[in-house]
């Protein structure tokens, strides 16, 4: 199942479980329960003193299934599938935890996950191609392998489409806690834990509020944030940085091949990076945090949506921006159930159905050529009379037999049964005809909307919503500044963001020398 290389690393990684634990794989007699044996063989093979296996070929339950759990303990943590592809590092990361080998997270995290004190069964429906579910199934998994009353199961969407089916799943991870809907999307152990341990927004708010002030205090947690943080913790002053979400829109990007000395990442690796590299310097991260009113007095205050109020000699807004939306009936009403904004996650769970991908820029086009190698067929709806995506895009997407591209075409509506999505509506924008598109899941990739809604009328903005900034990035407000795609700095990237953010902290620590 694995190959030497992996093998070898693999092997590494094992020698690091303290304490024998125990693999059970339930089987059906399909090819799919032979490949999660010869996984389950491979791994027993590389500490054999400390990994057991049993084969369980008369299953009660899900089968093909992986159960880890430490020896002479029911296991609490099962992969339903094979955990392959990006769920790999959440399969090692399971076996070293149920082992003994501590985890990365803060002592306060994990004292508050043993703290825990209600039975809590964690399903996670994912795809294996999703770049956001190791993150959710990670978090469980550990709470699982800490606390005795909760159990976490991660299951692959593609290979029990009958309960995705049953379930009306059509996004990952969605996550089901002890039978119910609990969530969806990407979510950090942080956020899960603040959603089940009650009380504890309570306990986060009156510890917030007693932090002392700052000098420079950053909002948000994306590359304009964190370079930010830096350069404001370089000049040794007080800093903080909080965030809703560390790590921003570049936790959900795959590919990153034009950051500027490293040929090729990916978005976790890189906020990975960059959380490290603020966690180097005095700086007090706070995260899941979402700021939501900001008033001058003689200090600057941010409210947070807990009711905390942190207090700076200076600001640097560095929210950035989200996904924007097409904003026609029954977009609302079918997200999460047709209506998508991440085709390489989502994708897989749309296989050999009709889909459509809304926008015909670079993010639009190189959906539909993604999609085009799951799905029966692409139809890419583009406003305009031009496609706005690079040439080699275009001619790659129009070589595609199952993709077709429409342009003048202003969606109107998406259509649903109540329960899921079954077409469209859309305009032409030259004819005024109206016309229907039969489509089961709908991608929207039509750009990005500033995250400062919460700034109206505190502000100078512009009618996009985007802070104005000056080259200092000082905004209209003394001793406020604001840094990436949240503001007017035009081109939207990663390298630009992170200068604009290095920008925002030598103009605020060149305003607090100043006054």
């Amino acid at each position: 199942m694995l190959d030497a290389n992996m093998k070898q690393q693999l092997g590494t990684y094992l020698q690091n479980i303290v304490n024998p634990i125990e693999i059970t794989v339930s089987t059906n007699g399909n090819d799919k329960s032979a490949e999660l044996i010869a996984l389950a063989q491979d791994i027993e093979s590389l500490n054999s003193a400390k990994i057991g296996l049993t084969i369980d070929d008369n299953p009660s339950g899900r089968a093909p299934q992986m159960a880890i759990g430490p020896k002479g303990e029911a296991p609490r943590v099962r992969f339903a599938g094979i955990p392959m592809g990006h769920e790999f590092t959440s399969l090692v990361l399971a076996l070293l935890q149920a082992g003994g080998h501590p985890s990365k997270a803060t002592q306060e995290t994990l004292e508050q996950i043993k703290g825990l004190d209600s039975e809590l069964n964690f399903e996670v429906y994912i795809s294996l191609s999703c770049h956001n579910c190791p993150d959710v199934v990670q978090a469980v998994n550990l709470m699982a392998v800490l606390n005795p009353k909760v159990t976490a199961t991660m299951i692959d969407g593609a290979l029990f489409q009958s309960e995705v089916d049953e379930r009306n799943i059509m996004a990952v991870p969605s996550v089901y806690l002890n039978g119910e809907h609990f969530g969806q999307g990407r979510m950090t152990l942080d956020e899960i834990l603040n959603k089940v341990d009650t009380g504890a927004a309570d306990k986060q708010a009156a510890s917030l509020s007693e932090k002392e002030a700052y000098d420079v205090l950053v909002v948000g947690g994306g590359p304009a944030g964190a370079a930010a943080a830096i350069y404001s913790a370089r000049k040794g002053i007080r800093t903080g940085i909080v965030a809703e979400r560390f790590g921003g829109q570049v936790s959900d990007t795959m590919a990153i091949e034009n950051f500027i000395s490293v040929k090729a990442t990916d978005g976790p690796k890189l906020v990975a990076g960059l959380e490290q590299h603020v966690l180097d310097y005095d700086v007090d991260l706070m995260k899941t945090q979402k700021a939501v009113r900001l008033e001058k007095k003689d200090l600057v205050e941010v409210e947070l949506e807990n009711g905390a109020v942190l207090k700076s000699k200076s600001v640097i807004l560095a929210t950035g921006a989200r996904w924007r939306e097409m904003n026609v009936p029954g977009e609302q009403e079918y997200r999460g159930k047709g209506v998508a904004y991440c085709p390489h996650c989502d994708g897989p769970l749309f296989k050999g159905k009709k889909t459509a991908v809304i926008g015909g820029g670079n993010s639009g086009i190189e959906a539909a050529i993604d999609l085009a190698g799951i799905v029966e067929h692409v139809t890419v709806l583009e406003f305009g009379d031009t496609l706005r995506a690079d040439d080699v895009l275009v001619k790659k997407a129009e070589s595609l037999a199952n993709v077709t591209i429409i342009k003048n075409a202003m969606t109107t509506e998406v259509l649903g049964d109540g329960e899921r999505v079954i077409g469209l509506k859309y305009t032409d924008r030259k004819t005024d005809e109206a016309h229907l598109v039969d489509v089961a899941g709908i991608f929207v990739q039509i750009g990005l909307v500033p995250n400062s809604e919460f700034l109206k009328d505190t502000l100078e903005l512009t009618n996009r919503g985007e802070i104005v900034v000056n080259g200092h990035g000082e905004t209209s407000l003394p001793g406020v500044f604001a840094a990436g795609d949240v503001t007017t700095a035009p081109y939207k990237q990663i390298i630009i963001s992170m200068g604009s953010g290095a920008t925002a902290a030598l103009g605020a620590f060149d305003y607090l020398i100043r006054h």
